[in-house]
């Protein structure tokens, strides 16, 4: 199973090479990454080519923007208070540890550094996203098991 990490670097190395489509295959997991013909780069994953097991990883259907790395957090250009909490990875969004259990946060939470916003899920990991500022939640953009994109808006935090 190939992980996120590898998946980004290798994007990185076409993106910067002459060769517009690459196709690999490991441990049964193959992956299609082409580059789009319009000026700003876009990569597609050809999910008709992943393996459709319970265990596969999630596939990405249509364009990826923005698979470069970045900060998780982005100050919006409306109002600097606003911090935008940004998904680090691909995956499924998870608003309390369990089904039965209180969400981590609401509107108008308050949150400190470092304290859990949500879990991401990606390959049957469970990841615990924490808040890298202090602060209120002023609006959270994802509903309770909503798959998210790499880069997506997940939550907007007003800074103290």
């Amino acid at each position: 199973m190939m992980d996120l990490d590898f998946l980004r670097s290798l994007i990185d190395i076409v993106e910067n090479s002459d060769l517009d489509t690459v196709e690999l295959e490991h441990d049964g997991t193959r992956i299609k990454l082409a580059k789009a013909s319009s000026l700003e780069p876009r990569w597609l994953v050809d999910s008709s080519v992943l393996p459709s097991n319970k265990n596969s990883p999630p596939s990405l259907e249509g364009p990826v923007d923005e698979l470069a790395p970045s900060s998780s957090k982005v100050e919006t250009q409306l109002d600097s208070s606003l911090v935008e909490v940004k998904s680090p990875m691909v995956g499924t969004l998870y608003s309390s540890p369990s089904p039965e259990t209180e969400t981590y946060v609401k509107i108008g939470s308050s949150v400190n550094q470092g304290d859990t916003l949500c879990i991401l899920e990606a390959m049957k990991l469970m990841n615990e996203l924490e808040s890298e500022v202090s602060g209120v939640i002023e609006e959270i953009c994802v509903q309770d098991g909503e798959p998210v994109q790499y880069g997506q808006v997940l939550f907007l935090v007003r800074s103290k």
